[in-house]
């Protein structure tokens, strides 16, 4: 069964107020199994509301209208949809006898504008007047259309408490089972996992994405059926084939973020970790301590932008930034030793660089950047050239460096 959303309001075209209605409603639609034929936000005009409403029945089992059913001179959804659908206005007792009870409890003075609010197309049904919320339904040329209000909260609860279990009914045993999962990736370009995608040769039935979301990229897998059995078996078995071609590039799914899969790996091996930064500012310190019981593992940071800071903090020699200068392997691999050796953390990860704009020469031009990570036995570095603006090269180098000790801590060990 396909559906069709319209968001109504002149606050959105103009993008005074962002459209957070439509992408709740189609995320919930879809998950009980609806699918979602067309968006479409469009300003408060009576002839643009009555052309998209007309349109949508004509392709649609269903449509979802979210936005001006207020009192106000701007709420003119109700005036469109009884101009376009031939449904005269009529009052409906019930709500004016709420709002009339309600303003002579509070003001003792009748209000012409709130009583608006009681009068629908002929037909209408409301969605929940006790709880004193516009919202009603039609039902036109044997389909559905549900007119919600556009503020977020009132929308949401409608939708998830009325217009859901009516769609469910209405349409019993028509909607369509579904899995999804996305899987997170790192180090790989979105042509590279295009490509090794492809080359699997899936089910037609599985349908893939490709999202770049900086700085990873995201491929989503989903899979619609009418057997609920069948389409969970059909999820395995492309998820491990689709896990298996990308390899250490996807690093987790769903709701998983780099900074938490290296939470879970470093409580998992029973390792505590330390950071020693420079050009990213305690970004890395900030993701880790993004996750909650970050304490079990991560014991701190020192983020050190002056030489002074990178002697006196981290222990390293004078002559190293003497001769190498702060942007360089030497440095990189001594402040990861430093900030090991002076927290007492079983790994660490240090990260230097020149994030620009400035700073940068022929020799190491912006976007160089070295990770180095050390452990009990011994420290290693690698260099880098990003690109990108200031924050982009500093996200990178984050990433990079977080991808590191997840690396670090999934590769086998040697006995």
């Amino acid at each position: 069964m396909r559906g069709e959303i319209i968001a109504i309001g002149n606050e959105l075209t103009s993008g005074r107020i962002p459209n957070t209605t439509s992408g709740f409603a189609a995320h919930h639609l879809f998950e009980a199994g609806f699918d979602i034929y067309a968006m479409h936000t469009i300003g408060d005009t009576p002839k643009l509301i009555g052309e998209a409403l007309k349109r949508a029945l004509g392709r649609v089992d269903f449509v979802i209208v979210t936005g001006g059913l207020g009192p106000t001179d701007d709420d003119l959804t109700t005036m469109a949809v009884s101009k376009a659908l031939n449904r005269p206005t009529m009052p409906n007792l019930e709500i004016l006898s709420l709002i009339r009870q309600h303003l002579d409890t509070n003001t003792g003075q009748p209000q012409d504008s709130l009583e608006k609010l009681a009068w629908l197309p002929e037909g209408a049904e409301t969605l929940s007047p006790e709880t004193r919320m516009a919202g009603f339904q039609l039902i036109h040329d044997g389909r559905p259309i549900f007119f919600l209000p556009g503020i977020p909260h009132q929308m949401r609860i409608l939708l998830v408490e009325q217009v859901l279990p009516r769609l469910a009914t209405w349409y019993e045993g028509k909607q369509l089972t579904s899995s999804q999962k996305v899987f997170k990736s790192f180090g790989k370009t979105e042509n590279e996992i295009n490509h090794a995608i492809k080359n699997l040769q899936l089910d037609e039935r599985v349908e893939i994405g490709y999202y770049p979301v900086f700085p990873d990229v995201h491929l989503s897998m989903t899979i619609r059926g009418t057997s609920k059995s069948e389409t969970a078996r059909l999820a395995r078995k492309s998820s491990i084939l689709i896990t298996d071609k990308l390899g250490d590039a996807i690093y987790g799914s769903d709701r998983d973020t780099m900074e938490s899969v290296v939470g879970v790996l470093l409580k998992k091996n029973k390792q505590t970790l330390a950071v020693a930064e420079s050009c990213t500012g305690g970004l890395i310190s900030q993701l880790l301590t993004s996750v909650a019981g970050n304490s079990e593992y991560y014991l701190g940071s020192v983020t050190s932008y002056a030489n002074s800071m990178k002697t006196t903090c981290l222990a390293v020699e004078d002559h190293l930034l003497n001769q190498y200068g702060a942007v360089s392997k030497e440095v990189a691999l001594a402040m990861a030793h430093g900030i090991r050796v002076k927290s007492g953390a079983d790994i660490s990860i240090s990260v230097t660089g020149i994030a620009g704009p400035g700073g940068g020469s022929d020799e190491k031009p912006v976007g160089t950047v070295f990770i180095a990570l050390a452990e009990k036995n011994s420290t290693e570095a690698q260099q880098f050239l990003f690109s990108g603006n200031r924050y982009e090269i500093q996200r990178l180098t984050a990433q990079t460096a977080l991808n590191s000790i997840r690396n670090y801590l999934t590769k086998p060990k040697q006995a």
